[in-house]
């Protein structure tokens, strides 16, 4: 009996320090590098800066590459100003990146079959959240109805005569 204590102890013990070691490394790593990158002139600066305020950084998925600090994002930003610097307009250097990512890294996926729930599915789940209400709004209303309109026994039905009369007087 003790030997199986102290085995679901130790187990415990390796399960709590492991997952301790896991989340005490930083997901992300921020990096150090932010040497700044230099254009040639204000049109591929501009375009650089509308492609990383499009692009979604793969780690933080919910910032832009502008916006993130991890080592992908940074990573990701150098790729699009090589890109843009080796002249390359908006749609190649976003053809290149879904290429190689897919078009999660796009804030705006473009719509195809294949992105057709995740641009339809809110306004369905909508939809059907709203019929379900409208549904249920109708049976608890008829339910109601039915409990008003219960028949009443003659011995009720004078008994409640009885009552009006007195109350009448």
């Amino acid at each position: 009996m003790i030997s199986r204590w102290l085995k679901y102890l130790l187990m415990s013990y390796l399960l709590y320090y492991s997952t301790y070691t896991i989340t005490a490394e930083p997901i992300t790593q921020v990096v150090e590098d932010n040497a700044p990158i230099i254009f040639t002139d204000q049109k591929q600066e501009k375009r650089y800066l509308e492609l990383a305020e499009e692009l979604r950084c793969l780690v933080c998925q919910n910032q832009n590459l502008i916006d993130s600090n991890s080592g992908l994002a940074h990573d990701l930003r150098q790729e699009v100003a090589r890109l843009v610097k080796q002249g390359q307009d908006k749609k190649a250097v976003k053809d290149f990146m879904v290429a190689r990512y897919g078009d999660f890294i796009l804030y705006q996926p473009p719509l195809k079959p294949v992105t057709y729930l995740l641009w339809v599915g809110p306004f369905v789940l909508m939809i059907i959240a709203l019929l379900l209400l409208v549904w249920n709004i109708k049976k608890r209303s008829k339910e109601n109805n039915r409990d008003t309109t219960a028949i009443l026994s003659e011995a009720d039905k004078q008994h409640l005569n009885i009552l009006l009369k007195a109350k009448n007087k």
